[in-house]
């Protein structure tokens, strides 16, 4: 490889290894003069280009855009084990899930990392001069282990090899910032994301704290993503997120017009930033996307450890910008995020009513930009075929996937419904055999509960009355369920969610041949993939308004799969799109309630009656069924990554 490519993507060539995978004009398998390009643009001083700051990025590498690698893989950095926790407990103790991927780069640990990997292949694929600025996470999020005894997980730390997965590479720059007085050393890393066709690319910077020069104490910082055994850590992996993140910017020569900080982890941009230019003048530079009208996602320090860890310069910017209302002693990340942006956001029309009823002050500077998911990411082969065959109605959707509305003029072809029908059961054929263990049958009703284990999110909605889900199963066919998902370690109230589960699960022993019930191990992008595009209908039931918006279900709609849900995040916005069966509370206008008042008994009923009217539907091959999935893909015009991007560049990023 020619001496100015590698200094143009100023790759550490200490170990030549590297060297192998980026020959000639390939990079890990994958074309080189895109990523030139867009390393030459974000360079070019006359060129206006984004920085997107997230925590976590899930890029589903091992669903999309895999790289390959002249060396070898290591062990680490594959999943070859994967248990399940069923109510057919003699197979969950004799099988394990037929698993054998390379794992997926483990900085994420849910939604909002798969929406920001999501942004970053949106952007590519619009050809935006975007670097998106994160942290590379040692340990990742957590592995999750169940524990068959008593039910409930045993978190265990995970190990994977960042030097041998395939498409990440070291750079040359490091950079430094002071913690408690101390200078901490951060080593940086690059992956690439390419567009769908491989014809641009975005480039992820991750910041690193694992380098020898560093203390032991500082070397773990950026080892386990969202670690909260204490408030000196967190502040630390904001400040490397932030700080760090502003100083890798200008290390790599990049000209960044525009920071964009999805949610306030990052807002210590800002204060970096604010130490040698104008505080009012940066404004303009700065955005924010507020993902969450839940307390406990609201970062608040005291004013005292800030300034300890930060030192006293930093804190007075905080203190200007970002001391809390309520409690003057601390400084409040999503204030400091929100006063010192130009633009703000919430991400569905329904979270900014809420986000403005919940922060007055900032109410004229709020948006709505409804999130969506990366349609080339989540689509299904089968779908994508389908949908290929019918170009001369849709035209070229998979380069705009606005035009996926007019599926609506194939309402009436009777093939495409037919093909229709027949592309969702080539998938429920792949998820029955990878079930097969635990008898399942891709001509049963299938649901799905699957996403992080939250108190909100009401993860045991389904299960709260089985006695009442078992007479539903005999009288109106056989159920099966699939729930997927982890619970943060630190979150007692999600884990004793997960434990009721767990025992109503073992309680349901020996019905399987009218309810089958399976718990996945380590939900991760891989199976969000296979579920979201295999089963009937996807559940999602969190206790309204608490949910921002949620993404999960944009990825079952790709693909034709029917939503059965509560009125919340993007759902609200679908309501009269006819995409499966609405049901449960719905909060009085203007008002947020209490997230702690879960309604559990009244939604558990109405989600029971939802399901008798759904699961005739579908045993009968009802054609209002298929209208539905076709509604469903209309409705995935407008739930894409590439309408949102377009919408962050036009109201707020303006390149």
């Amino acid at each position: 490889m020619e001496k100015t490519s590698l200094n143009l993507i100023k790759l550490d060539t200490t170990n030549e290894k590297y060297l192998q995978d980026i020959i000639d004009d390939k990079y890990f398998g994958y074309p080189l003069a895109p990523l030139l390009t867009a390393e030459s643009r974000l360079q070019d001083k006359e060129q206006s280009s984004v920085a997107y700051f997230s925590m976590e990025f899930g890029l589903a590498p091992s669903v999309y855009h895999t790289f390959k690698s002249a060396n070898p893989l290591s062990p680490a950095n594959l999943l070859a084990r994967h248990e399940v926790f069923s109510n057919m407990k003699d197979m969950d103790y004799y099988h394990f899930l037929p698993v054998n991927k390379m794992l997926d780069l483990p900085i994420y640990s849910g939604g909002l990392g798969v929406l920001a990997g999501d942004t970053l292949k949106s952007a590519a694929d619009l050809g935006i001069s975007l670097v998106g600025v994160g942290i590379l996470w040692t340990k990742g999020y957590f592995k999750q282990k169940f524990w068959f005894r008593a039910g409930g997980q045993l978190p265990d730390q995970l190990a994977w090899d960042p030097h041998s997965y395939p498409g990440l590479i070291p750079l040359k720059p490091k950079v430094k910032i002071n913690i408690s007085g101390q200078e901490l050393t951060l080593k940086l890393w690059k992956y690439y994301i390419y567009s769908h066709d491989l014809k641009q690319v975005v480039p992820l910077i991750l910041l690193d704290s694992n380098l020898e020069e560093n203390p032991e104490y500082f070397r773990d910082l950026t080892d386990q993503l969202y670690r909260s055994t204490n408030g000196w850590i967190k502040i630390c992996q904001r400040a490397i997120l932030g700080m760090a993140g502003v100083k890798a910017l200008e290390a790599l020569g990049y000209n960044i017009n525009k920071y964009h900080l999805n949610e306030g982890h990052a807002a210590f941009a800002f204060v970096e930033k604010a130490k040698t230019e104008n505080p009012e003048k940066l404004k303009k530079m700065f955005a924010y996307t507020c993902h969450t009208p839940v307390e406990a996602g609201h970062d608040r320090f005291d004013l005292q450890e800030l300034q300890h860890t930060l030192g006293a310069e930093a804190t007075e910017i905080i203190k200007r910008f970002g001391r809390d209302e309520k409690h003057p002693n601390q400084g409040n990340l999503t204030l400091l995020a929100m006063s010192t942006s130009e633009h703000a956001n919430a991400v569905a029309q329904k979270h900014g009513e809420v986000t403005r009823l919940q922060f007055p002050n900032y109410r004229e500077k709020i948006q709505s930009i409804t999130n969506g998911v990366h349609t080339h990411t989540w689509i299904s082969q089968s779908v994508r075929d389908l949908l290929n065959k019918h170009k001369d109605v849709l035209g070229e959707w998979e380069n705009y996937p606005n035009l996926l509305a007019h599926v609506q003029n194939l309402k009436s072809d009777q093939k495409f419904r037919q093909d229709l029908w027949q592309a969702h059961h080539e998938n429920k054929k792949i998820l029955a055999k990878f079930l097969e263990s635990w008898y399942f049958d891709e001509q049963a009703f299938t649901i799905a509960w699957a996403r992080r284990l939250a108190p909100y999110k009401r993860p045991g909605l389904l299960l709260r009355d089985t006695n009442r889900l078992l007479d539903i199963a005999k009288r109106l066919g056989p159920i099966q369920i699939i729930i997927a998902g982890k619970a943060h370690p630190a979150d007692v109230p999600a884990s004793i969610h997960m434990d009721e589960m767990m025992e109503k699960i073992t309680m349901l022993n020996g019905e399987r041949k009218s309810l089958r019930i399976c718990f996945l191990e380590n939900y991760d992008t891989y199976f969000a993939k296979m579920l979201t595009s295999s089963v009937d209908v996807w559940l999602n039931n969190p206790l309204p308004p608490f949910e921002a918006s949620g993404t999960s279900g944009m990825k079952a709609i790709v693909n034709g799969v029917l939503q059965l849900s509560t009125l919340d995040g993007w759902v609200v916005e679908a309501a009269d799109m006819k995409i499966g069966k609405i049901f449960g509370y719905v909060p009085p206008p203007g008002k947020i309630g209490d997230e702690n008042d879960l309604k559990m008994d009244e939604d558990a009923e109405a989600l029971y009656k939802s399901l008798e009217e759904l699961i005739p539907l579908y045993n009968k091959k009802d054609p209002a069924w298929i209208d539905m999935m076709i509604n469903c893909l209309a409705a995935s015009s407008f739930f894409n990554t590439q309408r949102m991007v377009a919408e962050y560049r036009e109201k707020i990023w303006q390149v």
